[in-house]
Order: C-alpha cells, then sequence, then structure tokens
C-alpha cells in the first residue's frame, strides 16, 4: 500500500500531476457536451429545412 501511496505522490508532484489530469478530463467533457448540444441543434434545424422545402414542393404541385 506504500507503493500506491508513493506513486499517487509522484515524489511531491502529484497535487499538480493529478489536478492536471482532472482538468484535460473536465475540458473533454465539456467539449463532448458541447460537439453534442451542437450537433442536435444543426440535426433539428436540418430537419426544418427539410420541412420547409416539402411543403414548398407541395406547394408548387
Amino acid at each position: 500500500m506504500d507503493r500506491l501511496g508513493e506513486f499517487l505522490a509522484m515524489g511531491g508532484y502529484g497535487g499538480y500531476v493529478w489536478a492536471a489530469y482532472l482538468i484535460a478530463a473536465a475540458v473533454l467533457a465539456a467539449l463532448l457536451i458541447a460537439s453534442l448540444h451542437s450537433v442536435r441543434g444543426q440535426e433539428a434545424r436540418l430537419a426544418a429545412l427539410r420541412q420547409s422545402r416539402r411543403s414548398i414542393a407541395e406547394d408548387d404541385a
């Protein structure tokens, strides 16, 4: 168990290293959430455009 503690402490730099990992994971999670939100918005916009295109085509027919 002492070796695990030494590993996590990383020679006194563990706080910096683990904080960097935590920040990187948070940034990646935020990027994933923002990307998914953007894709859903674009899909909704595309569906609306397709619907309006169908209604225009039906009006012309």
